[in-house]
């Protein structure tokens, strides 16, 4: 990614000296700062460097953190897009329905509506209080009472009802004989509460923004609580609508993009059949707008283009090329054909507006408005709207001949991140949407003569917001981006509570959304142009694979500068877009703002270097992205929102690091001095990047314009922290970062008792790793006793403990993956963990019973003798008192209705546990609820899955007393025995790196890093183990722990942090002997927790035959199974039935009898599954019979 000569200088701009800057008060550079001579790069060193690195790391995390994009964009949501989205709706005029037979004798009745200024409240909820004061909804709040965490949105609605009346004036004052005139009747503006919108917690709108202490130490917020569930929003990535777009799918194409559909414009080079030549076909161009196709010649002539040379002008395409000048004669020729007096006049203005009155849905505007507000609407004039359409028809002609490259899909340039405020905005305003057409229907039957006219609160209905938000927060359906009535998945997501990596990990996803999760060709490879964007490892396996993608761990979302730009870029030598065809342009370098051509410059170097300088001294906002394509003579500068950015160092700035005071700056006043900045995917291919401090000291060091601040920042947040990932084969740390550590029983949560979560493990005695990575001492605290300056890595981000790890094979228990554990090490605690399951019931309040037409129906909390199980533990409010042991088949939750009825909450098969706390509260939809949680100690047992952090997974085979295993001279026992063949085609050394260096560090080793990319030499690690007495590579002298004699073989042994997974073999075990069958089909019934079956099918069945186990079969799928007996006569082959029939004499008697032969003579008992049987009684029923043909066995 280099730039060219003239640009050398293009990116590390600053004075030699220090210079006086706008924000005095945020820098913390010296006040003498002018005096002191800046000393360069190498007077700094090295070392210094990379500590000023750490430092600087540490401040962007505490100044931005790991979810800022999800906050900053729903605050801009909240302050800007919901005022937006009301603005968009302008004035809505009701007219009245035109019944002739409700007028009445006063005139026709119109109503007017108009919403002004928005406001949110902070989240409250009513508390049952008779003075209706509401209390303060706090997070815990609604995540205990099952509610919605969410905030009143008031607007300001002026109403308007008048009538129209015909008035005569002068007509040589007003121009007019007469006009209608409009006399108000009732002129009302009052704040009205719309709905309720969901806050996102740790938002401005939230309360626990800026509190002294949050529920939960690890909760950095980002996500919203919807009927107690939280949920939270996965970034789509859309098309980037502020650029032309040039693509070749069917024929070459150049778009003007808009999220309004009469608003977007294409321009297409079609082939045209030229008749008379053999094979020869012409290409014209032709322009699509406003649902109509015209030719382009006309187009530029009704904008008030006069003459065919201006218009070759405003393309301004000088090179000499006979195929464009074909393309552009050919054009003229197929306008002229079209409409031959186009250049007369407003002739070819009035062309357009027959063409456009010919579509299915005309609008309603004249043709000059038109296109004042449907063509490139942020162009003012006329003649500026003509040199744009130039500038589009050259880039096509440019894509064309080669000149210009097609934009591609994949290339995160043409990318936006949508987030919080984008897809709020786009939901608010489909269901504003809805509440306005229901407002205008009710308020129009109103509008007639002998109605009243309500305050407007009786017409806008605040439960659809309300609901709609709702609804769509829960199904996870979503609006479609552009088609209306479709709706797309995978915009929510429940946040995974495992552990705070997992919840982190959920909140920096990406998705693209694609049509079919087929082949989408280059959608799921890598792009150069995510390297430092999002993680090039981290993607889940299956459809999702390449499509589901994560931040990187120092990427940054943009937001919308609102800022304008344009008098600041005037102060940097841009000159604004002249409003006329004839100035000629050529040789000037264009000035893009999102998209819209602003202006132009003469010297685009210089242009950019102004810009830059001013945004590395705060005098323009930090987010713009400014790139200069020398190529095409265009400086392209962007503020949109959904740009990823990331933070780079400014090598030329570097040299005022010693002016800042140390220890005592933040990110913030690092980005105001120029030393670090934020760059976005287009300008990042002007920089030249180097990878870390290292390379700026080698001798072509001098032509890099910028710095990583560490190459670990590249990957995502899971796979930053994983030590010598670099080492690994990339399938395995895949494994890690996208499966195993979402999937570590860790601490999810410092705030386990206002908390009633379905499912939750809690590890007991959670350990942080011996090794040490830049991400996790970044993401770290300072220690603050005596005598300690480390980095304390925030230790939720692990999970797991440090296990001694022997790797041998240890008498044939751990093949295939399978590890050994020492049986005294799980005694004393190690990966013990607990395991909490919540069980819920709800009931109606009083005020719904009274609602009901039965009172049997009602349900309440109650103890009563249940048939379904046992309710020994119950008191007498049908909950369990805590400390309670309750085993399968228990009552967990006593309800009955007051007819008797049972409705109980059972324990399923192999539930069980300690009641640990019950909770007993009420939702915002008026019902009762209860929670019972069960706790249940969990120690590892044989079938748990534990993983190293190299992708390394194993089940747990076989549990060896400590004195049966081998022991060094120390007496050091391994706590793990992992097998040898793990590793040669698994291709992870990093595990072995990771032991080594683990060793040195428990030995008192100094070196403990192990960030990937700039890892330690093993030459280093080896040098460690060898000065503290140990053998260089790991390797270890045991003995036999049975007979204590030497092995000869030397073992390798070292500390690994082990995780234990949440896949463990008590949530999956299944047997059963007999149990619960289906009633139709008689056949054991599916489900696990239904005490079910093990499915035995066609393959097992298969699988059996081959090895002549054919009672075994027949044990298996009949005796097991469904076996049952029916009689059959051997005479007429039909079944008989068994029935009571009456003899001679008045006896009657009860056996079985054949209805078709009368008699009872020759039947016979046989052996079916009830599945035959019941099939032959359903073939009867439809008036099939079946024959039977038996025979003595």
């Amino acid at each position: 990614m280099g730039a060219s000569s003239d640009a050398k200088e293009d990116i590390g701009m600053s004075s030699s000296k220090g210079a006086k800057f706008s924000n005095e008060d945020d820098m913390d550079i010296d006040d003498d700062d002018e005096a002191i001579e800046l000393t360069g790069i190498h007077d700094l060193g090295e070392e210094f460097l990379k500590n000023f690195c750490k430092e600087a790391s540490m401040c962007f995390f505490n100044d931005y953190g790991l979810i800022s994009h999800q906050i900053n964009s729903y605050n801009d949501f909240i302050n800007n897009g919901i005022q937006r989205v009301f603005d968009s709706f302008g004035e809505i005029t009701v007219e009245p329905g035109y019944d002739p037979s409700k007028k009445g004798e006063s005139e026709w009745r119109f109503a007017s509506v108009r919403f002004g200024k928005v406001t949110v409240d902070r989240p409250s909820f009513w508390g049952g209080l008779s003075e209706g004061k509401e209390l303060n909804m706090l997070p815990r709040h609604a995540r205990l009472q099952n509610m919605t965490y969410a905030s009143k949105m008031k607007v300001n609605v002026h109403v308007q009802v008048f009538t129209k009346k015909l008035v005569r004036s002068d007509k040589f004052k007003t121009g007019k004989e007469q006009y209608l005139d409009k006399e108000i009747i009732i002129d009302d503006k009052r704040d009205t509460i719309i709905g309720r919108i969901p806050v996102m917690v740790r938002s401005d709108l939230c309360w626990m923004k800026g509190a002294e202490k949050g529920d939960c130490d690890f909760d950095h917020g980002g996500y919203f609580l919807i009927k107690g569930a939280e949920k939270s929003f996965i970034a789509q990535e859309q098309i980037c609508k502020k650029r032309l777009w040039i693509s070749n799918n069917q024929c070459l194409t150049v778009a003007y993009q808009s999220e309004v559909k009469r608003n977007r414009l294409m321009i297409r080079l079609v082939g045209q059949s030229n008749e008379g030549v053999i094979g020869g076909e012409k290409k014209i161009l032709t322009v699509y707008v406003l649902s109509t196709e015209i030719p382009v010649w006309i187009l530029f002539f009704s904008l008030g283009v006069s003459s065919d040379r201006e218009v070759i002008d405003l393309i301004d395409y000088s090179i000499g090329d006979a195929s464009i000048s074909n393309i552009l004669f050919a054009s003229i020729r197929d306008a002229d054909s079209k409409y031959d007096g186009f250049r007369r006049g407003k002739a070819a203005l009035s062309f357009v507006d027959k063409q456009i009155r010919k579509t299915a849905f005309p609008p309603g505007e004249t043709i000059e408005e038109c296109i004042e507000m449907y063509l490139f609407p942020n162009l003012k004039g006329l003649k500026q709207k003509a040199r744009f359409l130039g500038y589009m028809v050259k880039c096509l002609l440019q894509a064309n001949t080669g000149r210009r490259k097609c934009n591609n899909r994949d290339d995160f340039r043409n990318k936006r991140l949508d987030l919080a405020g984008e897809l709020l905005e786009r939901e608010l305003k489909a269901h504003l949407s809805h509440a306005r057409k229901r407002l205008t229907k009710a308020l129009q039957r109103d509008l007639y003569g002998e109605r009243n006219v309500h305050p407007i609160e009786h017409y806008l209905d605040a439960s659809i917001i309300t609901n709609g938000l709702t609804r769509a927060f829960s199904t996870g359906a979503w609006c479609h981006p552009y088609k209306r009535m479709e709706r797309i998945s995978g915009v929510v997501a429940t946040v995974g509570r495992t552990n705070p990596l997992q919840t982190m990990i959920d909140l920096r996803k990406t998705r693209q959304q694609v049509n079919y999760t087929g082949k989408v060709g280059d959608a799921r490879y890598p792009h150069p142009s995510h390297w430092g964007k999002v993680c090039f490892l981290s993607t889940p396996d299956g459809e999702n694979c390449g499509l589901v993608k994560n931040l990187a761990t120092t990427a940054l979302v943009s937001t919308n500068v609102l800022e304008p730009l344009v008098s600041e870029l005037c102060d940097c030598g841009m000159e604004k877009l002249v409003d006329d065809t004839s100035t000629l342009l050529h040789g000037k370098g264009k000035v893009i703002l999102n998209g819209d051509w602003v202006g132009v410059c003469e010297d685009s170097l210089t242009f950019v270097m102004e810009l830059r300088r001013k945004r590395r001294k705060k005098e323009l906002p930090q987010q713009v992205e400014i790139k200069r394509d020398e190529q095409q003579g265009e400086v392209r500068i962007f503020s949109d929102a959904g740009r990823i950015l990331r933070p780079l160092l400014v090598v030329k700035n570097l040299k005022k690091v010693k002016l800042l005071k140390e220890g005592k700056y933040s990110f913030h006043s690092l980005l105001d001095n120029g030393i670090v900045e934020l760059i976005g995917a287009e300008e990042e291919e002007d920089c030249r990047t180097a990878w870390g401090v290292k390379f700026l000291f080698m001798e072509d060091g001098g032509k890099y314009t910028h710095c990583e601040l560490d190459m670990s920042f590249l990957l995502g947040l899971s796979c930053g922290i994983v030590p010598f990932a670099n080492h690994d084969h990339a399938r395995r740390v895949l494994y890690q970062s996208q499966k195993h550590c979402q999937q570590a029983i860790g601490f999810p949560s410092t705030n386990p008792n206002i908390r009633v979560d379905t499912v939750s493990h809690q590890l007991h005695y959670p350990q942080r790793p011996l090794f040490r990575t830049m991400t996790s001492d970044s993401l770290g605290k300072q220690r603050y006793p005596l005598g300690h300056s480390g980095f304390l890595p925030k230790a939720e981000f692990f999970n797991g403990q440090n296990a001694i790890v022997a790797v041998n094979v240890h008498l044939g228990y751990n093949q295939e993956d399978s590890i050994v554990m020492n049986r005294a090490s799980l005694e004393r605690g190690m990966f013990r963990s607990e395991h909490i399951r919540s069980y819920k019931a709800e009931v109606d309040n009083k005020e719904s019973w009274e609602k009901r037409r039965k009172a049997d129906d009602c349900v309440n909390f109650a103890k009563i003798q249940s048939k379904i199980g046992r309710v020994d533990s119950l008191d007498d409010d049908g909950f369990p008192f805590v400390g309670a042991h309750l085993q399968s088949g228990d009552i967990v939750l006593g309800r009955c209705a007051d007819s008797g009825a049972d409705h109980s909450v059972k324990l399923k098969h192999t539930e069980r546990g300690r009641v640990q706390k019950v909770v007993l509260s009420s939702n915002d939809d008026g019902k009762n609820f209860a929670v019972v949680s069960l706790r249940q100690v969990r120690s590892p047992c044989l079938g748990d899955k534990f993983s190293s952090m190299h992708g390394q997974k194993g089940v747990l085979g076989y549990l060896e007393y400590q004195e049966n295993f081998p022991f060094t001279i120390q007496g050091i026992v391994p706590d793990v025995v992992i097998n040898p063949h793990a590793f040669p085609s698994r291709q992870t050394p990093g595990q072995l790196l990771e032991a080594a260096l683990g060793k040195g560090i428990a030995l008192g080793g100094l070196m403990k890093h192990a960030t990937p990319f700039s890892t330690l030499p093993v030459d280093a690690i080896t040098d460690q183990l060898h000065r503290a007495g140990f053998s260089r590579w790991g390797n270890e002298r045991v003995y036999n722990g049975r007979t204590g004699e030497m092995i000869r073989s030397l073992i390798f042994m070292g500390p690994t942090f082990y995780q234990r997974l949440i896949h463990m073999s008590e949530d999956k075990v299944k047997f059963r002997n007999t149990g619960p069958v289906h009633p139709l089909t008689r056949q054991p019934v599916a489900d696990r927790k239904r005490f079910g079956g093990v499915k035995f099918g066609e393959m097992e069945r298969d699988c059996l035959l081959a090895h002549g186990a054919s009672a075994n079969l027949h044990e298996r799928l009949f005796t097991l199974s469904d076996s049952s007996q029916m009689y059959i006569c051997q005479k007429c082959k039909h079944s008989a039935n068994v029935i009571q029939r009456a003899l001679a004499g008045g006896r009657k008697i009860r056996g079985p009898y054949c209805r078709v032969c009368e008699s009872v003579d020759d039947i016979v008992k046989v052996n079916v599954p009830y599945g035959a049987k019941l099939l032959c009684q359903e073939l009867f029923s439809m008036g099939i019979s079946l024959k039977f043909e038996t025979q003595l066995c």
